[in-house]
């Protein structure tokens, strides 16, 4: 295969997928945005959190609420977990590292806040530890998954949403992750301070 097949390759990936998601994924992400929207106008935050490619999600995420996405508006709350090295590596060494997020969560979390977690396989067991935690602190948890949904997918309650792209390719799921993370912003945004 040529390199400009293999491009061509991963951009019929990437638009077959997104497609796919297209169709089976607004209502979800409707009503994730209405999660959100509703912490938000009950003075919550929004966490986030993520490993690898994940982790930029979760920074990009933050960073389009506490700055702003596609209009002029007021700084949303909004802290991601995994944007502080110190801390992270302080935890991870002191004590382990499937406690870098639950631990910040525990202390910085309150009820009524959001928890978005961007996983590709849903396994990391850094992420099962905090969700186990927003659950103890009555936080509902919006999933952004991939593959089966991993072990996560068999620890949401009623009160979280899981948003699953249904690819196996880590790449793949992680672009599809981020169009969905800006239409997640949009939503707000439009929910908050109108067309």
């Amino acid at each position: 295969m040529s390199f400009k097949e293999r491009i061509t390759e991963n951009f019929s990936q990437a638009i077959q997928l997104q497609q796919e998601c297209m169709v089976d994924l607004p209502e979800l992400i409707e009503f994730a945005s209405q999660l959100m929207v509703a912490a938000l106008v009950n003075d919550k935050k929004i966490i986030s959190c993520g490993n690898g490619g994940s982790s930029g999600n979760a920074l990009h995420f933050s960073a389009l609420m506490l700055n702003r996405f596609q209009r002029e508006r007021p700084s949303l709350p909004a802290i991601t977990l995994n944007a502080d090295a110190l801390t992270l590596t302080s935890i991870a060494n002191d004590y382990h590292f499937d406690d870098v997020f639950a631990k910040q969560l525990r202390a910085l979390g309150q009820e009524g806040d959001v928890l978005l977690c961007y996983t590709t396989s849903g396994n990391s067991a850094n992420i099962l530890k905090t969700v186990t935690v927003a659950q103890e602190k009555n936080i509902p948890v919006i999933a952004l998954t991939g593959q089966s949904g991993g072990s996560l997918a068999n620890i949401l309650n009623e009160t979280d949403l899981e948003i699953r792209v249904p690819a196996t390719l880590a790449p793949r799921i992680q672009e599809t992750h981020l169009l969905i993370t800006h239409c997640l912003c949009d939503l707000v945004d439009h929910q908050l301070f109108g067309g």
